[in-house]
């Protein structure tokens, strides 16, 4: 889902961490779409920038409306603007467009401190877009650059209620709500600024707007992957007003995502390394209706899976020289195990959630009741009477595998016990269609042939693709971790499947 629809002015950053490359993952990660409108290109790592090449203002503007015209966005984040021609093209782009939210992170400083925009630029950014903004995010060193060149006088920070000063100086200079960045500064536990590393141990984020002023507070990380925290920070501000959280809120739950990217950074480069932009994604390795084919293609499962529809006794049916009471004892026992194949399906219905399900479940027991019915008719053929099927132990593989899966129903959510029936409900359709296409089987004077055909008939197949079409439905709402907890189920399942082949010789 898709949640909101961002576009990003800003630069690139050819190494992936900060620039247009790190807004994309980060509008990727909360769910939202994200477009661009690039003013500079940059050559550069996590050691530095090396060079920077300006796009011209005239082409960012035709990029701008580009976007506009054809997928109006949300809202609006800015970064890098680099050039005071590119600061008022962008400011009457927002104007003529009437942009209501815009999120302007102003890249000014440096994390070396080295100052990024001349100073008509920065007179700029403050004269034309700072009125625009809703949310402006500087860190400490860029609000005292702004306030500097309005000349609003410099303030130090001593202790952690002098954020809320800077905040409120630099809501006069424009813009409905300021975020006051303190990564910068960090303080001890008492508020007051910690003078020496050993006392950094608070970092705080403060929010005002609206006469109210919020503090975020995060442990302080002593980290080098620090690249790019301005420009995930305010874009994962974007993203989340563009979901419609309120601004203490959309800020907050940026903050919280990038404090967790930093700890969980992989610590690429040999400088100021990347955040870990996907902490909280969770990527299934398929994709959407394909869990099933998926689930046959892994190497752990697709041996088993060969095994079980390629087995001796599977290709005695085919060429039609299973032995005929290897057959019958089959048919018996696979008639006493579809009685608990059929209770594990009503089981499943109950576990069901939606009318739907309920229903479905409910037809793949219809299916299984006919099933059952052609098994008496052919133990009929062969001279053995209900009675007597009724009258026969269960074998331990077909008691072994009926109560696996019953336990799994018990133990296990709906779909659990759907993974643990797929191996029969998909694996007879499978078996079925590869003997009825191979050129190999006997169709005549084979006694087996009859069997293969019910199972390639349209009411099988309808119980196959209804069964398959549930599993595909409810696999999409599973964590990767849940899937390979899944994996596991359908290989013992599978592997109970040969243990049934096993119970009679193919030979």
């Amino acid at each position: 889902m898709v949640n909101g629809k961002i576009l990003v002015i800003a630069g690139s950053d050819s190494s992936g961490g900060a620039g247009l490359e790190a807004d994309q993952k980060v509008i990727a990660a909360h769910g939202c779409y994200a477009m661009t409108a690039t003013t500079a290109l940059t050559a550069q790592n996590t050691t530095g920038v090396d060079d920077i090449h300006h796009i011209p203002p005239e082409f960012v503007r035709k990029q701008i409306d580009a976007v506009f015209k054809d997928i109006p966005p949300d809202v609006v984040k800015t970064g890098m603007l680099a050039s005071p021609q590119t600061i008022e093209m962008v400011a009457r782009a927002l104007k003529d467009y009437k942009v209501e939210t815009l999120v302007l992170d102003p890249v000014m400083v440096a994390t070396t401190g080295a100052q990024l925009l001349p100073s008509k630029a920065v007179t700029e950014l403050r004269a034309l877009l700072l009125p625009q903004t809703f949310i402006l995010t500087p860190n400490i060193p860029e609000a005292k650059l702004l306030l500097s060149e309005a000349g609003k006088g410099a303030v130090e920070i001593q202790h952690v209620e002098d954020l809320e000063v800077i905040a409120r100086k630099v809501l006069e200079l424009g813009p409905k709500w300021v975020l006051i960045k303190g990564g910068h500064v960090p303080f001890k536990k008492d508020g007051s600024v910690a003078t020496t590393p050993q006392e950094r141990e608070l970092v705080v984020d403060l929010l005002f707007g609206e006469g109210q002023a919020t503090r975020i507070e995060s442990p302080y990380i002593d980290s080098k992957n620090t690249h790019g925290t301005g420009c995930s920070l305010a874009s994962a501000i974007a993203s989340n007003l563009s979901k419609g959280l309120k601004p203490v809120n959309a800020v907050r739950a940026a903050c919280r995502y990038v404090e967790a990217g930093i700890r969980s950074a992989p610590g690429y480069g040999s400088g100021n390394g990347p955040l870990n932009h996907f902490h909280s994604v969770q990527v299934l390795p398929f994709a959407p209706g394909r869990f099933i084919e998926y689930l046959l293609e892994r190497p752990d499962v697709s041996p088993v899976w060969r095994c079980f529809i390629e087995h001796p006794f599977v290709l005695g049916l085919g060429n039609g020289e299973l032995p005929l009471q290897s057959f019958k004892g089959y048919l018996v026992q696979d008639y006493l195990y579809l009685v608990h194949f059929a209770r594990a399906n009503a089981l499943a219905s109950y576990k069901s959630k939606s009318m739907e399900d309920i229903a479905a479940g409910a037809k793949i027991v219809s299916h299984i009741h006919t099933e059952m019915q052609l098994h008496i008719d052919y133990c009929k053929e062969f001279g053995i009477s209900i009675e007597e099927i009724n009258a026969t132990e269960e074998h331990q593989a077909c008691t072994a595998y009926t109560r696996y899966v019953l336990d799994i129903g018990q133990s296990e959510d709906w779909l659990g016990l759907q993974v643990a029936l797929a191996p029969c409900l998909l694996g007879y359709g499978a078996l079925a269609r590869q003997l009825h296409a191979d050129p190999r089987t006997k169709t005549e004077g084979n006694t087996y042939w009859k069997w293969i055909l019910n199972y390639v008939a349209d009411d099988y197949v309808q119980a196959v693709q209804t069964g398959s079409a549930l599993i595909e439905k409810n696999a999409l709402l599973q964590s990767p971790s849940r899937i390979e907890e899944f994996v596991k189920i359908f290989i013992h399942a599978t592997k109970m499947e040969i243990g049934f082949w096993e119970m009679f010789p193919s030979a």
